[in-house]
């Protein structure tokens, strides 16, 4: 038999473990894992290391972000980013414009990314509001239309729903079998401290981290728990970023709940005092919830390495700081209310958790495969077509040399931000070629082809993570 494309040598990363074989892809899926394979076109991967595409579930692309505020990647740029950090697939979020229905924003966001895709998208939810229509109508049409996960806010105003809310909206997701993922920090405690915080003339970018302190996302990841429960849904917490958090899952978990938890590379790596740099440059860190000290790391680090979180996702929601549309908006220097919530990072997660995860030993290749895009499949309803290299699946496949070590820097990023986070970030291990259906779509740091992605629709929450 020959195949369309043959990687071959390369360390492949399966479910079962990592040997050394050959990949036969035909039509865009894996037909064949074995050696000595032929195909018309031959890849050496030799030295290199083949995982499954990585699947980043947490993304911000082309997203309303207030009057005047425009967010710095659209599709064409998030999902071509997205490719060259070694991902075949990306979730981003689809939030409702005011006066505008569930539906209505699908088919707006739908639009958006038609045609215009470097990787494979499919879209959570953004449920932010509980009228009858959206309750009773598109929030259930919708997921057995596919789009079987959602985001509920407990903080941000104009998104943040009551309890009251948060339980109605869970009562359709136990009803229709999708996934709640929860955004989790207490906004009355937030504005309490960020008016104090005012009063004392406390207002730069530093005052961001310093009003919403660990205690804000703990009891919120707590009372979101509970909800759940007394709702009887799984659910899943976003962007986990400290250890009491952390403490509050594995309690659930004890008791039996189903309860799933996602961290992010800002939270290994970064640090509350990143948003106290002189003058503006803070803003560039501000995000929430904000990175705390590096005391929290080894916290976050044990739930990595001991299964407390299932995912590893960037919560990219990309800035440009050079600019009065985003970072600098009016009145962002006077107070850190101002400052336009987000940082990028989809095309450098994968490689950080590569070099600070694998590289330096926390990791195996089979627990970093599944942080970074088998459990995302399972858990969002794509797997097995995505997140493994099995017979069958679509042939998303990502190339690793774990020999290159070279600094994160700006210049050599594809996003639409002017800056990164992690400028002189040093890294060990790079993917060098993504391939999107058997497709090659970054080569050597580069994109390559016409954007060649696709809406994928998705099935329930497979719960075995």
């Amino acid at each position: 038999m020959t195949h369309d494309t043959v990687i071959a040598g390369a360390r492949v990363v399966t479910a079962s473990g990592t040997t050394i074989c050959d990949i036969g892809i035909t039509q865009g899926q894996i037909a064949t894992l074995g050696s000595g394979l032929t195909g018309t076109e031959v890849i050496d991967a030799t030295g290199l290391i083949a995982l499954p595409g990585g699947i980043d579930s947490h993304v911000h692309i082309s997203q309303p972000s207030g009057p005047g505020i425009e967010m710095a990647d659209d599709f064409i740029s998030g999902t071509r980013a997205a490719a060259c950090g070694g991902n075949t697939t990306v979730l981003p979020f689809c939030l409702p414009e005011d006066g505008q229905t569930l539906r209505e924003a699908v088919a707006a966001y739908r639009k958006k990314a038609e045609g215009n895709c470097m990787t494979d998208v499919s879209f959570h939810l953004i449920v932010k509001q509980t009228d009858p229509v959206t309750l009773g109508q598109d929030l259930p049409a919708l997921i057995q239309a596919g789009y079987t996960s959602f985001k509920v806010f407990m903080t941000y105003a104009g998104l943040a729903l009551s309890d009251r809310q948060i339980l109605e909206v869970m009562a359709v997701a136990k009803e229709q079998n999708a996934m709640v993922m929860v955004h989790a920090e207490n906004e009355d405690a937030i504005e309490f401290l960020r008016d104090r915080a005012e009063r004392e003339g406390e207002t730069g970018p530093y005052h961001h981290a310093t009003t919403r302190p660990v205690p804000v996302e703990r009891e919120a990841t707590h009372r979101a728990i509970s909800l759940a429960e007394i709702a009887g849904v799984p659910l899943t917490i976003v962007h986990v970023s400290n250890g009491e958090a952390t403490e509050e899952i594995v309690r659930a978990r004890a008791r039996g709940l189903t309860v799933f938890a996602e961290t992010c590379p800002q939270y290994i790596t970064l640090t509350a005092s990143d948003l106290d740099r002189d003058g503006f440059d803070g803003a560039k860190y501000v995000c929430s919830p904000p990175p705390r000290t590096a005391d929290e790391w080894p916290k976050i680090w044990a739930g990595i390495e001991q299964g407390t979180f299932d995912l590893f996702s960037s919560d990219h929601c990309p800035f440009r700081f050079n600019d009065t549309a985003g970072k600098d908006a009016p009145g962002a220097r006077k107070s850190f209310r101002n400052i336009p919530n987000g940082i990028p990072g989809v095309e450098t997660r994968l490689p950080i958790l590569f070099s600070e995860g694998v590289v330096a030993g926390r990791l195996s290749l089979e627990r970093f495969a599944a942080i970074t895009a088998t459990n995302h499949a399972r858990l969002y309803g794509l797997y097995p077509r995505k997140g493994a290299i099995m017979v069958g699946a679509d042939a998303d496949i990502t190339l690793w040399d774990p020999t290159i070590t070279k600094p994160i820097r700006q210049e050599d990023l594809h996003h639409g931000s002017d800056y990164t986070p992690w400028e002189g970030f040093e890294v060990t291990g790079w993917p060098v070629r993504t391939i999107l259906r058997g497709r090659t779509v970054m080569q050597n740091g580069n994109p390559l082809g016409a954007p060649m992605g696709t809406y994928l629709e998705r099935t329930a929450p497979d719960m075995q993570v």
